[in-house]
Formats: C-alpha cells, structure tokens, sequence
C-alpha cells in the first residue's frame, strides 16, 4: 500500500515538474487573441470536423480549455515537442503574445456564466474505472476531469474520444519525425496500456460532462 501511495505521489510531482517548466507567463487578452483566429477557425470551429492525419478522428474541441493548456500545447507544437505538420506549420507562426492571446481567447469562448461546474465523474464500467486508477488520472486531471489540479493541466471530460485515443497513442510513438507527442509523464501513462485499453478508456472520458464546446465566432457564421 505505500508503495502504491509514493508512486502516485512521485507521479503528481512529475506532472507538475514536465507542466509547470512550459507555463507561460505573457498575459494573453481575447480582445487581441479573437482577431488571430483565422487559421484556426478552419478545423476547430466546424462541429464534428475530421482530420485524416495519421487516421481519421475528430478535431478537438478547444473553447473552453484552460488558457494555460492551450498555450503549452502551441508551444510544444512550435518547439516540436507534440509533430504534427498542420499544427507545427500554425504554431511557428505565432509569437509568444500571439500564442498567449489565442489561448485566452479560446479559454472564454463560448463560456456559459453561472454555469454549475461537473461534479465528480460517474464511476464508468469496472474495465473503465480499472484503467482509470491504474493509470492515475484523477491525479492531474482531477475527479470530474474538467477540473485539473493544475492550469496548465487540460480539460478532458467530454472531449471527442477518437481524438482522446490518437491523442494517447501519439504519447506511445517514439522516433517518428511527423508524429508523436514528448512528454515524458504521459508517455509513462500511455505505454502502460493496449491500444485497445486506451480505446476504453478514452470512450469512458468522451462520455462524461465537461465545459469543452467547438463554438465558431459569430462573425465567421
């Protein structure tokens, strides 16, 4: 049993060691960030769009990720930490400030004021809640799973769970130039698991209430 306790706590410190290093401390305004989105529109403000690379899945939904999250991803993309040609070829463009306000735009788009935040998530079936406490995701992603322990932590409750899946197995890819995702914590997580335990476990989070929307601003309708 302690040794069950100090892996998840040497897990825990791990997560905020990797997140916290690619905190960004520009302050991002939506005002500014709401006028870049031109690029991103394309894919994430189209409800159900698909990207064929390296499979067919649903594009993510970003409104309503944390500001932090969104901001880490960009620049893991820029620094070639996540590769993915789309993103990476976006992401090179954008400034640091670009990069901030874009994350502070997409963090209040769509927001619904005075909406009650998920509660804790509804326990999945037993393969499901198997997998989610051996692979120890409440730890950073908190019980609802909308609610990280840490800003830089995403949001994942709700979100599409082929893109959750390709996600997962991209932090599995190792020494491949166009694809694949470098952080060390959660390729810890991923190798731990089937391609068919990950399906599993990214459909029991697709499946449970969250804040994450795909919104297009009302002046690209």
């Amino acid at each position: 049993m302690n040794k069950i306790r100090l892996s998840v706590s040497t897990f825990v410190i791990a997560c905020a060691t990797v997140f916290s290093a690619s905190a960004q401390d520009i302050k991002g305004d939506a005002k500014a960030g709401e006028k870049k989105i031109a690029l991103c529109i394309g894919c994430h403000g189209i409800d159900g769009y698909q990207a064929s690379f390296p499979e067919v899945y649903k594009v993510p939904k970003i409104s309503g990720q944390g500001a932090k999250y969104i901001a880490s991803a960009l620049t893991a993309y820029r620094n070639a930490d996540r590769k993915h040609p789309t993103m990476r070829g976006i992401a090179t463009a954008l400034s640091d400030q670009d990069i901030a306000d874009l994350a502070a735009f997409y963090e209040v788009l769509g927001k619904r004021d005075g909406a009650a935040a998920p509660g804790k998530a509804a326990d999945g079936n037993a393969l499901a809640a198997e997998l989610v406490k051996k692979g120890a995701c409440t730890s950073c992603h908190g019980e609802s799973f909308s609610k990280p322990i840490d800003a830089s932590y995403p949001k994942i409750a709700g979100q599409h769970a082929d893109y959750v899946l390709v996600a997962l197995k991209a932090y599995k890819t190792s020494g491949n130039s166009t694809w694949g995702r470098g952080n060390p914590v959660m390729a810890g997580v991923a190798k731990q698991f089937s391609d068919a335990e990950l399906k599993e476990l990214a459909r029991y989070v697709g499946s449970l209430p969250g804040e994450l929307q795909t919104v297009q601003p009302n002046r690209f309708r």
